[in-house]
């Protein structure tokens, strides 16, 4: 089959629609579906989590010399929409003067966060001396977090909704490709609508990006099968208290014990772990502190797992007849 190609079909700061194609039978759902969850989940974005006005205790009040009420207020406020510039919280402030319509973009310019709703309405003052001044608290966050009321914020801080996730709507379709060389192939179309804080293409990136680096754990899956495999299977064949017991209860020298210390090895459980492939090569650890190693898990009645022959750097292929044949000349171990 020929290789999957995409293609942008649509691109504008809101909205974006993409294809690729062609696709083995079954895959552009799959792909579709998991792109859809991730962009209506995962993506980051800003967004005001409580605020502060001036003249108001809480949100079930009016607001002096305002039109709107608090609760009203409110509901605009969560309508603000920002676009990070630093991917850092901070806080945004609005101070207005005299008889107007207050708007998004009144809300002062910030280093941090760029309003891109400017002309939302918020309030209007109707007096001609009236001032409305107000402080946003803005936070980097997804999906949306419901306002906590009662967290030990002070009087006159009132929480709101946060609607992090830039994402309005995600939409996809599956179609077979009608007269294609290859049988059983299918097109995916991806619709995506922003918020206008970010472009439909860029979150559409992003998704594949963090659906990547989640997929990519399950990668080496069939390998740590075997490890953990082989690490129940000592566990079985080792009684528990000889498993678990520390080094310097198993009679090894001082120099041997220190070596398989430095070689991060605490207890025999984690030296029989790193030792299934015959002992671990480490610093001054020579062929007589293997042999030592060796002799002294047999008096327990363990047994080192050996390589295929012998290593690069003298690991025992069978431990049984090295322990015999130094068994003369090599010193006891200390106890």
């Amino acid at each position: 089959m020929a290789e999957p190609q995409l293609e942008i079909q649509a691109s504008e700061q809101g909205y974006a629609r993409v294809s690729v194609e062609p696709l083995e039978r079954g895959s552009g759902i799959t792909l579709g579906n998991a792109l859809r969850r991730v962009l209506l989940n995962a993506l980051p974005g800003a967004a005001i989590t409580w605020m502060k006005v001036e003249g108001l205790q809480h949100e079930f009040t009016t607001i002096p010399q305002v039109k709107e009420d608090a609760m009203e207020f409110l509901l605009n406020v969560k309508a603000i929409r920002l676009r990070s510039l630093s991917q850092r919280p901070g806080t945004l402030t609005l101070d207005v003067q005299g008889s107007k319509e207050v708007k998004a973009g009144d809300i002062k310019a910030s280093t941090d966060f760029d309003v891109v709703n400017p002309d939302l309405h918020l309030a209007t003052i109707d007096a001609s001396d009236g001032r409305f001044t107000a402080e946003f608290n803005v936070e980097i966050g997804k999906g949306y977090v419901p306002a906590e009321t009662g967290k030990g914020l002070p009087i006159g801080v009132i929480p709101t909704d946060a609607i992090y996730t830039p994402i309005k709507r995600v939409n996809y379709t599956v179609d077979p490709i009608i007269g294609a060389q290859e049988a059983n192939v299918e097109r995916l179309v991806l619709e995506v609508w922003t918020d206008r804080t970010i472009s439909g293409v860029e979150a559409v990136s992003q998704a594949a990006d963090i659906l990547t680096r989640q997929l990519v754990l399950f990668r080496d899956l069939a390998k740590m099968s075997v490890r953990e495999g082989r690490k129940t299977s000592l566990r079985l064949s080792v009684p528990p208290e000889q498993y678990d017991m520390p080094l310097e209860q198993v009679g090894l020298s001082t120099r041997t014990l220190n070596c398989l210390r430095r070689g991060g090895m605490g207890t025999v459980g984690e030296l029989l772990e790193r030792s299934q492939e015959g002992l671990p090569n480490l610093p001054n650890f020579g062929q007589k502190s293997r042999e030592e190693v060796i002799r002294a898990l047999a008096d327990m009645g363990i047994n080192i797992p050996s390589t295929e022959g012998e290593g690069a750097a003298g690991e025992l292929a069978d431990p049984v007849p090295a322990i015999q044949e130094s068994a003369e000349t090599d010193e006891t171990p200390s106890r």
